[in-house]
């Protein structure tokens, strides 16, 4: 017998034959596609060997300006990971007080910073700076306000992932909790953040990995020696814009894939302990509860 589930029925014979030709089509039209921007990358001189064997033969285009690059955008986004996760956690368990004087300014300042696009923070931080700071470098200031600007938006989404993942436990984990005489701090930090983590854990690192990304705002706007800045460097020498963007793109799909691969290992391991509750958080989660009531409240 078929199994089949609320949200998913097994597909049939005629479903399962027009999913094939539907895949087929679209591998066909894919095809076409890349065979067409194959030809006018051709065209275009774009595919000569002398734009791409420098990456194999020339190590100067990697010690120069690639892995130079590259540590660069690791450290913004290091930064600004180890400063947005406990911040942004602290900010979700404020949304989560019982106490409006602590939840209604904190929301506030939540939904106030998820509604201001990430560059404009990374501008105001770079402005910040200039008149408020004037003793941190130049050299130094593109960085500060890359980090500034990603901690600000990003500490506040993973405030509402924060906020997402308590409330998708069982009430009755709050209930036990009150019930043995844990206060509302107590209950949260030993009772109900260890058991959402696995919960939060998918979103947690979509976010992560938008904070790697966001990183090359700051390499073609504010200044900062990243991987997407080293583009301008290796045109400049080597005449190869389309080749080195390329480059730069592989090089961002293997660190965020090695950055998801180590959080999908790491979610397997939780799930197996006794502290997962089998729910998981997503993106959509998180913006449907932020326009939600606070149950916990």
């Amino acid at each position: 017998m078929s199994t089949s589930s609320v949200l998913y029925d097994v597909p049939g014979p005629k479903a399962k034959a027009r999913n094939w030709m539907y895949t087929a089509g679209f591998l066909v039209l894919f095809a076409l596609a890349a065979w067409w921007i194959l030809s006018v990358m051709a065209e275009k001189s774009q595919l000569d060997a002398d734009k791409w064997t420098p990456f194999v033969t020339d190590g100067r285009i990697w010690t120069t300006y690639l892995i130079p690059g590259l540590l660069e955008t690791l450290k913004a986004g290091a930064i600004a990971m180890v400063i947005a996760l406990p911040l942004g956690a602290l900010l979700g368990m404020g949304r989560l007080s019982d106490h409006a004087w602590v939840r209604v300014p904190v929301g506030t300042v939540v939904e106030f910073f998820r509604a201001v696009p990430v560059l404009m923070l990374m501008m105001f931080g770079s402005a910040f700076i200039v008149q408020f700071v004037p003793a941190v470098s130049s050299d130094f200031r593109p960085l500060y306000a890359v980090v500034i600007g990603l901690v600000l938006y990003n500490a506040s989404v993973i405030a509402e992932i924060v906020r997402a993942g308590v409330l998708s436990l069982p009430r009755g984990q709050t209930d036990a909790a009150k019930a043995i005489g844990m206060r509302k701090g107590q209950t949260m930090v030993y009772v109900l953040i260890p058991q959402a983590v696995t919960a939060m854990l998918p979103a947690l690192v979509s976010q992560l990995v938008v904070i790697l990304k966001d990183t090359a705002l700051g390499g073609s706007l504010l200044g900062v020696n990243d991987l997407l800045a080293a583009n301008r460097q290796i045109s400049a020498n080597y005449s190869n814009t389309i080749a080195t963007l390329v480059v730069i793109a592989l090089l961002y799909i293997g660190v965020n894939f090695a950055l998801t691969t180590f959080a999908s290992w790491m979610e397997g391991r939780l799930r197996k302990s006794k502290k997962s509750t089998g729910a998981v958080v997503g993106v959509g989660d998180v913006n449907d509860m932020a326009t939600g009531a606070n149950s916990l409240s």
